[in-house]
């Protein structure tokens, strides 16, 4: 397969590497995906990547690609190049990028998922227009990126920002990370089951329809499904996503604290549950941050691209990395005549 730039605004693959599939996807210079592809995730190193290459080089047959970009929930490497640990896939202090680019011809980066969906926000979604933007991806727990002046801030050791991970309730619920109390504990599609199923261990005749699903199968309830029980006007429920929405607008609160972003994105699962508790959130988030009332605050928006923001982001970083490349050499060539 020949590999050139067929213009200033190559195609190229971005790639969501989850725990359960692999969704690859063709992205041109406007940030539009123009084919997919999925397949499983494998369950070994070597048989990820043989995955992985499966799936560029199906691609590679029927579109000119000139470099790919991996979305992966874990700790990458500043230079996006290893990836440190990802909780779902098996990969441990690994070269990714190196592998896969001998293997593929190609040039690959990794990116965390989370950074490569805000980006993907910033260039063509809920983000544009933003300077200091906060993304928190909602789901399963909290991903979060972190843009400044228009660049991703990814901390000297390429892990920032784990904003999940704040501590917002001292000796609280044992987080998966080690610590008690993390803010993903009491705000994400797995905090909405929990907070049911404390609130029913309480008064179990406030929602019949959660306590039966409960006693049908204990570990079937599920963030998903406490939000549609909300929609349909379930007391409990409607109550459970108010508590969600205070520890949202809390966290935030924190954030911007911190932070002083102009723009706040809302992505991930959830986020599709909006209309149930943003308002609330921004309410809170408004009396909680300090000097409320005397300073402005962040808009906060949901994702405009939602499940494929993460595709779209590293495919558009890594095309922005392969023109970067291009103009250095273009530049060192310039400079040895």
């Amino acid at each position: 397969m020949t590999r050139q730039m067929a213009s200033a605004r190559p195609l190229t693959v971005g790639i969501d590497v989850g725990g359960t599939n692999i969704r690859a996807s063709v992205v041109d210079g406007d940030g539009e995906m123009l084919d997919t592809v999925q397949a499983p995730t494998p369950h070994s190193a070597r048989a990820l990547e043989d995955a992985l290459d499966r799936v560029v080089r199906e691609l590679c047959r029927r579109h000119p690609i000139s470099a790919v970009g991996l979305a992966v929930a874990g700790f990458i490497t500043a230079d996006r190049s290893t990836v440190r640990f990802a909780p779902h896939l098996p990969w441990k202090d690994t070269p990714v990028a190196r592998r896969l680019s001998e293997r593929l011809e190609l040039p690959v980066i990794l990116e965390h998922d989370a950074n490569a969906a805000a980006w993907a926000e910033y260039r063509f979604g809920a983000a544009a227009g933003g300077h200091n933007v906060v993304l928190v991806a909602i789901g399963t727990g909290i991903g979060a990126a972190l843009l400044i002046d228009g660049e991703l801030y990814r901390g000297t050791h390429g892990v920032a920002p784990e904003l999940g991970h704040l501590q917002v309730v001292p000796d609280g619920r044992a987080c998966p990370c080690g610590k008690r109390g993390c803010w993903e504990r009491y705000c994400s599609g797995t905090a909405l089951a929990d907070t049911a199923i404390e609130m029913l261990a309480t008064d179990p005749v406030h929602s019949t329809v959660l306590a039966r699903d409960i006693f049908r199968d204990p570990g079937s309830l599920t963030g998903r499904r406490v939000a549609g029980a909300a929609q349909d006007g379930d007391p409990l429920a409607v109550q459970v996503m108010a508590d969600f929405a205070r520890w949202l607008g809390l966290g935030l609160a924190f954030v911007s604290d911190i932070f002083d972003p102009d723009l706040v994105v809302i992505a991930g699962g959830v986020s599709s549950s909006a209309p149930l508790f943003l308002d609330e959130a921004r309410e809170e988030y408004a009396r909680a941050i300090t000097g409320a009332g005397h300073r402005p605050l962040a808009r906060i928006r949901t994702t405009q691209l939602g499940e494929a923001a993460g595709m779209i982001g590293a495919a558009e970083l890594a095309r922005a990395t392969l023109i970067d490349s291009g103009r250095s050499r273009s530049r060192v060539a310039r400079t040895s005549h």
